[in-house]
């Protein structure tokens, strides 16, 4: 059987109001788990401001090393939303109203109400395809592997059900959590053997209290195939096993 292709993406932030602290993110974990679902592996997340040089720099190195990149936030009709003027430039192409962008919003604007502020939002750059947003009109775009959505988190939401069936998927990874009744601490030497022996396999290391304020970890076994999965969780479980046995647990 040929390997299952893998997709990946990396998830753009833009806005001042996020490095600032005063607009706390809300989109990067709905995302994250979305393309998890879809077998879409996250690679990587970068904020950056509201600043054009730093967007087209971020979005020309994200986009050419994922499969795709998704942005949120700076598409609105303020003077700080730049984002579709700074992905024009990332692309080379020109920008303006596009009429399609302009037609949806007049379902919700009467075309007297559509002023310079609201075009702004009507705004995309040549050769993208249009994102519908169910909820206030304006839509978000789709140009090369670049997928543009609003910051507001349920719009941001609503364009992703919107582009959820146009996307390349991979095949699911699959998670297990073993709770191991030891320290991480305890662990760090034989963990690293058991994830030597499955290198196919992502064994991940979470340190928590517990219900009585005790140290404890969680390990979570991470692999897209059931029987390789299972073989390193039973690895795992045998390991724990033996240092509990040994430290009199």
């Amino acid at each position: 059987m040929a390997d299952p292709i893998t997709v990946t993406a990396a998830i753009l932030v833009i806005g001042d109001e996020i490095l600032s602290g005063r607009t706390k993110d809300r989109n990067v974990g709905y995302i994250a788990d979305f393309l998890t679902a879809h077998g879409i592996d996250l690679k990587e997340v970068r904020i950056v401001s509201d600043d054009e040089a730093a967007i087209v720099a971020a979005v020309n190195a994200l986009r050419k090393g994922y499969t795709y990149l998704f942005t949120t936030g700076g598409i609105g009709p303020t003077h700080d939303d730049i984002t579709a003027d700074s992905i024009a430039k990332a692309f080379g192409v020109p920008i303006g109203v596009d009429p399609r962008a302009k037609a949806m919003m007049l379902e919700r604007f009467a075309e007297a109400d559509l002023n310079e502020a609201r075009l702004r939002m009507a705004r995309i750059p040549a050769g993208a395809d249009l994102i519908a947003n169910k909820l206030s009109k304006a839509p978000g775009f789709w140009i090369g592997n670049v997928i543009v959505m609003a910051g507001v988190p349920a719009i941001m939401q609503a364009m992703l059900e919107e582009v959820a069936p146009k996307l390349k998927t991979g095949v699911r990874m699959l998670s297990e959590t073993v709770r191991a009744e030891l320290r991480e601490g305890d662990i760090g030497t034989e963990l690293r053997a058991v994830a030597s022996a499955h290198p196919e396999v992502m064994i991940g290391s979470y340190p928590f209290l517990d219900d009585v304020g005790l140290p404890n970890t969680n390990l979570v076994v991470r692999a897209r195939d059931a029987d390789k999965l299972a073989a390193a969780r039973h690895a795992v479980e045998t390991m724990l096993a033996a240092v509990r046995l040994k430290l009199g647990r």
